[in-house]
């Protein structure tokens, strides 16, 4: 649930006080689970391609 807040996509006051939606938070935390996903994958291609 504060995933967003620690990656700064939003304030904590919005979480609290309604301004955001249980879908914007799922949204946002889909969004940081591809990004760690795509930096995984990169990662893991430099690694299998270094000479």
């Amino acid at each position: 649930m504060l995933r967003p807040v620690h990656a700064q996509m939003c304030r904590y006051e919005s979480l609290k006080d309604g301004t955001l939606t249980l879908a914007d938070i799922a949204l946002m935390n889909e969004s940081l689970d591809v990004e760690a996903e795509n930096n995984y994958l990169i990662k893991k291609w430099q690694a299998d391609n270094e000479r």
